[in-house]
């Protein structure tokens, strides 16, 4: 792994950490305040932070994980551990929606609904304000050092402040006498999370199935393409590995090319590909035409 792939992961880690404590202060804020004041909504957008807590130390392991260089049995490295981590984050905060949902359900069928106390709705605000700054500073360092799984923390940042300011909405709606709002506003927050966890799910399981943007290969081989000499892409596959692509691809030439003029065209190929692309490694294979 070069050197400023390495810093970047260490950068990296700074943004999972200051994600991590501030889920772990406004969890055990709102639960906190959630139960004494009464607010269903508050305590599920408790949960839903705690869930966040899972989620951003699967980044954080992952990024520590992505640093081993390669060993033995781990030809390739250990980019993929972050995806993994990922899945099984995905699990508990579907988990976590799904219990969410049937206690917001049984609260709005359930008989003598009380709207809960105000100290409820400014501690979602206070939180909403929070997850904002976080949001901003996540998102920068992610743009610094082009990170995918910093700029997915920083989007879930921003979700979970809404998801706060939602909360004060129910909240401050059960004040005008509409105690429904408080469990209406926890239901809509367990579907959310319910929701954040099918979309890592997905991006995880597509990633370690080997899936990849078709856009992207169709953006490489319109490079590839561009290279005098290169007469034709015969295959084109990639794969990621974490934040990283490795691209296999067959070029055609000129079957009347001495083996250095060939060795020269695949070189081009593969600075292309590493310098404007970004590609982590490419695998370049010439075949005469």
């Amino acid at each position: 792994m070069d050197e400023q792939k390495y810093k970047n992961l260490k950068l990296g880690e700074r943004g999972a950490i200051i994600s991590i404590v501030a889920y772990l202060f406004l969890s055990a804020l709102k639960l906190f305040v959630g139960y004494e004041a009464n607010s269903e909504a508050l305590r599920a957008d408790g949960l839903n932070n705690a869930t966040d807590i899972v989620a951003s130390v699967a980044v954080l392991i992952g990024l520590k994980l992505s640093q081993r260089p390669p060993d033995h049995d781990h030809r390739y490295g250990h980019f993929k551990a972050e995806s993994v981590a990922s899945l099984v984050a995905s699990f508990i905060m579907m988990g976590v929606g799904i219990h969410v949902l049937i206690e917001a359900i049984t609260t709005i069928f359930s008989r003598g609904n009380e709207a809960p106390d105000m100290i409820s709705a400014w501690t979602g605000v206070f939180s909403a304000g929070v997850m904002y700054f976080v949001y901003r500073y996540n998102r920068n360092l992610a743009k610094q050092i082009n990170s995918q799984a910093v700029m997915a923390a920083s989007k879930d940042n921003i979700s979970d402040a809404w998801v706060s300011i939602g909360t004060a909405i129910g909240i401050f709606g059960a004040q005008l006498g509409l105690a429904w709002l408080d469990p209406l506003a926890a239901f809509l927050v367990g579907i959310l999370i319910c929701k954040t966890a099918w979309e890592i799910f997905r991006e995880a399981s597509h990633h370690l199935t080997d899936g990849f943007d078709e856009k992207e290969l169709e953006s490489y081989e319109e490079s590839v393409l561009s290279i005098y000499g290169v007469e034709d892409v015969k295959v084109i596959r990639a794969r990621n590995y974490g934040n990283n692509s490795v691209v296999d691809i067959v070029i055609g030439v000129n079957a009347k090319l001495d083996i250095t003029d060939a060795h020269d065209i695949s070189t081009k190929v593969e600075e292309i590909l590493l310098h404007k692309h970004g590609v982590y490694d490419a695998h370049v294979h010439v075949e005469p035409n």
